[in-house]
């Protein structure tokens, strides 16, 4: 007798479900609150947040289901094929009044002076659910209010309905278990640990999420009613992450940053230093009015006398020296159509290329623009995600949380490259290379991942061999997360590594820049030998020198270089856009060197910084929430920047600057209008192709570029932007929301036939890769930025300026044995250039034989130290010792 083996079902795509009488299409497992939601049913809740994980705590979602005993939450209770749902029947209103009642118990009446009050969920409820009266009239329990729990959080007990969405936030989302429910029954509250303050990277999320007043903001505290503000949303350029926000203010004061759920970037999600950092906009000590020296001082005078002072200094040393000796340095911290506006006077009105977005920080930018890009979405469904490069959370905080969404909740597996373990979830494979190794451990993994074999020299438990078993065994996409990982040792490391790592079968990689609007620079020509939209100079020269007028003979010289000139004398005039090499520089004494060495100086800046002091002329510059225009964050994505507050004084944008100072030396930029700047880039540079101002006012979570490469028609309708492949298949990348009338793009407008969008390749020639030998009474230094480094957006800002960290050397407590001191005995730190004295602590995730040390822009410390022409940099560590020979 013949068996048949049974057929496997096949899941369907969607199910059918009936919802108050009307039959909506949902995927299989969805909740069904979020089902109603979206066809347009709100079931309230209080406990259930999208993104985190169902508890069905607060029970204010309870609702009737056909064949299903009692009243099942809605926040748990997935859809399935038939489901009878009614969420408006008199015994589900019933639930809702004494859900809403007994919450009121001991809640107090306090709206008028919650900051809630107005944008508050209970209370909305209330009004929409409720019984209108409670039947309680006992005294309502009383706290001491408030109770800072951070620096930025304030908690009024009372008022918490605990609904765990705080605590939930930080323990699954953060990774910062800080806070948690203390006490039994009707004494239940949440607090943080004795001593132990709620100092998380993204406590302010627990702010905008909690549905009553319990969490407040303490820079937000009693500022305003939600009716008295404007409201405008924006992408954040704190850092490349970019999360979009909605930027507040009230009496053309921003008051107040929140964030907006975007699917590809933030998921809604802030973190602290984003959300409360903006203060520095209304900060005293900004420069408001152009300052033009005068017998030695900075003193204000009029816009065109200050701008016919710069015009003529740059054209006096162009005609005394030629163009390559103007060099120009920064615009990372501005927008897309500022740099090109800068590019443009740079290479086609000044004829220099000697212009850098980046302060030695970075990546070379033919790196950076021509490895095949990741965006952030693919670390959901990678088949494993390499960490080469900085901290995440305290560089790219937003980033970090998406990283470890992908470890912890999907499983996807994190091959970590920090020279100190800081493992994003407990499944992490530390590689944990030495300063300056990153280059050889790399190649040692790809050998093992090509021969399938144990790494030679490794053991069986090596972690490198777990690594390449990952690499190896699971399909999909790797994405390489790809950074400067110290900045106290050069890229060649990384570079090499990164070279190792490309030949994976399906790589891609996320850059790990870290300044706000560094990728955006870079795209529009603020590089040397590169132009706008990803093209070299001798690719697009015949089309730029059409556009612009003309381009630079020559590749010029990256920040290293400049400055190198400036110091031998062979750079005569600098012009700083937004930057400040003195402070942000690796290499100080390098710095101080070219400063010292250059004649002219031009600041573009709204800060009065140690390198804008020394500057003949300072030009005040709009910043954000005070600027409209696009910028382009580290996947490619271009997004708009709102503009929600005046410009302080009479400061200008940069690209109007960068277009008043091309017409006093002959180009009319013919640019009026933030659009039209937008709209040449898009006309002009090849990645840029298509990215209008209409389409970017209309796509809501921006485009990923280049647009060229997912269309040949772009259709869009109120439904959303659908993007179509030549075959008219759905394209690679996910259709992006948008809201509007139906636009038609002809296709040949997006790929103009005048530069070929070419996608930049990179060599695999490095300096020398090789480590020097370590000396045994030395140690390696690794250096980078904490989130609250000291900069200007930290300390001009009130409500985060005392986060700042403390600057102190960091050993593991196996070297702090060996200098034979104390935890927090002040040592002397010895490099090849200078000594320092520091504080020296233990920190147990360093090996022995290395050093952290925080990179301060402000303050003495690693800059000092590093010698950038050197592969590492080594120092020595020894007690300080009074001359009594006793120990200081």
């Amino acid at each position: 007798m013949t068996t048949t083996e049974p057929t496997p079902a096949v899941k369907p795509d969607t199910v059918t479900v009936n919802i108050d009488g009307r039959e909506v299409a949902a995927k299989p497992g969805e909740l069904l609150i979020k089902v109603a939601q979206e066809h347009g049913v709100y079931i309230p809740r209080f406990c259930w947040h999208e993104r985190m994980k169902p508890v069905g705590m607060c029970r204010m979602c309870l609702v009737e289901v056909d064949g299903v005993r009692g009243f099942p939450p809605a926040c748990t209770t997935t859809v399935t094929d038939g489901m009878v749902c009614r969420t408006q029947t008199d015994a589900v209103k019933k639930i809702q009044d004494g859900v809403l009642e007994f919450l009121l118990v001991n809640h107090p009446l306090d709206c008028p002076v919650c900051d809630r009050g107005g944008e508050c969920p209970l209370q909305d409820q209330t009004l929409a659910f409720g019984p209108g009266e409670s039947r309680f009239t006992e005294e309502k329990r009383h706290f001491e209010k408030p109770i800072p729990i951070s620096e930025v959080v304030l908690l009024d007990r009372e008022r918490c309905i605990q609904c765990a969405r705080c605590t939930r936030f930080a323990d699954e989302i953060a990774g910062d278990p800080l806070i948690t429910f203390v006490e039994r029954g009707d004494r239940t509250e949440v607090l943080n640990f004795p001593d132990h303050p709620f100092a998380s990277y993204f406590s302010g999320n627990t702010v905008q999420i909690c549905p009553v007043g319990a969490l407040t903001a303490k820079p937000y505290r009693f500022r305003a009613r939600p009716w008295d503000l404007a409201t405008v949303e924006t992408s954040c350029t704190t850092c490349a992450v970019q999360c979009r926000g909605a930027l507040q203010s009230s009496t053309d004061r921003l008051v107040r940053f929140l964030g907006v759920d975007s699917e590809p970037v933030n998921h809604g999600w802030l973190c602290d230093k984003g959300r409360y950092g903006f203060e520095y906009v209304h900060a005293d000590t900004r420069v408001v009015e152009p300052l033009i020296r005068r017998g030695g001082e900075l003193v204000e005078t009029p816009w065109t006398e200050a701008l016919d002072a710069a015009a003529a200094a740059l054209q006096r040393v162009r005609d005394l020296h030629g163009p390559g000796s103007i060099a120009m340095l920064g615009g990372a911290r501005g927008s897309n159509e500022d740099a090109y506006a800068w590019a443009r006077l740079a290479k086609g009105v000044l004829g220099t290329d000697h212009v850098d977005a980046q302060l030695g920080d970075g990546l070379p930018a033919e790196v950076v623009l021509g490895l095949p890009r990741a965006e952030i979405g693919d670390c959901d469904r990678a088949a494993a995600i390499v960490l080469l490069g900085p901290d995440l959370k305290e560089e790219l905080p937003v980033l970090h949380l998406r990283v470890r969404r992908a470890a912890v909740e999907l499983g996807v597996p994190v091959i970590d490259f920090s020279v100190a373990d800081a493992a994003v979830s407990p499944s992490t494979i530390s590689l944990r290379p030495g300063p300056g190794e990153a280059g050889a451990v790399a190649e040692r993994l790809m050998s093992a991942v090509k021969s399938g074999a144990a790494a030679p020299g490794s053991r069986g438990d090596d972690p490198i061999n777990a690594a390449a078993a990952v690499l190896r065994e699971r399909e999909g996409t790797v994405v390489v997360v790809l950074g400067r990982g110290s900045l106290a040792e050069r890229a060649d490391a990384t570079l090499r590594a990164a070279a190792a790592l490309a030949e994976l079968a399906n790589v891609k990689f996320l850059s790990a820049l870290r300044r706000g609007n560094v990728h955006g620079a870079l795209e529009l020509g603020l590089a040397p030998g590169l132009l706008p939209g990803r093209v070299s100079t001798d690719e697009g020269r015949d089309a730029f020198t059409a556009a612009w007028g003309g381009v630079p003979a020559a590749p010029g010289l990256d920040a290293t270089g400049i400055l190198q000139a400036a110091a031998a004398g062979k750079i005569h005039a600098l012009v700083l856009l937004g930057c400040d090499p003195l402070a942000d520089f690796p290499d100080r004494a390098l710095a101080r060197d070219a400063f010292d060495g250059v004649g002219t100086v031009i600041a573009v800046d709204a800060f009065l910084s140690e390198s804008a002091r020394r500057a003949e002329v300072v030009l005040p510059a709009t910043l954000w929430g005070e600027k409209q225009g696009t910028v382009t964050n580290l996947e490619g994505r271009v997004q708009r920047l709102g503009r929600k507050v005046s410009p302080a004084g009479s400061a200008m944008d940069d690209w109007r600057i960068a277009a008043e100072l091309a017409l006093r030396l002959g180009a009319d930029f013919d640019l009026e209008q933030v659009d039209e700047v937008t709209d040449e880039i898009a006309t002009v540079a090849p990645a840029f192709a298509g990215a209008t101002s209409e389409l970017l006012r209309r796509a809501r979570d921006g485009v990923v570029l280049p647009v060229s490469e997912h269309r040949s028609e772009i259709v869009l309708r109120r439904s959303g932007l659908t993007i179509l492949s030549d075959d008219g298949s759905g394209a690679s990348w996910e259709p992006i929301r948008a809201t509007g009338e139906e636009l038609d793009v002809d296709p040949d407008e997006v790929a103009p036939e005048s530069v070929s969008a070419t996608t930049l390749s990179w060599d695999r020639k490095f300096g020398s890769t090789e480590t020097p030998a370590r000396d045994a009474y030395a140690l390696r230094l690794v250096t980078g930025h904490t989130l609250y480094d000291g900069g200007r957006a930290v300390t001009s800002s009130p409500a985060i300026a005392g986060l700042a960290h403390d600057i102190t050397l960091l050993v593991s407590g196996t070297d702090l044995s060996r200098i034979g001191v104390v935890e927090g005995t002040t040592v002397k730190v010895t490099s090849a250039h200078t000594t320092l004295e520091l504080a020296v602590h233990v920190d147990t995730r360093l090996p022995a034989g290395v050093a952290r040390l925080t990179f301060a822009p402000n303050a003495p410390g690693a800059a000092d130290l590093i010698d950038i022409s050197a592969p590492v940099t080594d120092v020595r560590v020894e007690t300080l010792r009074l001359s009594t020979g006793k120990l200081r």
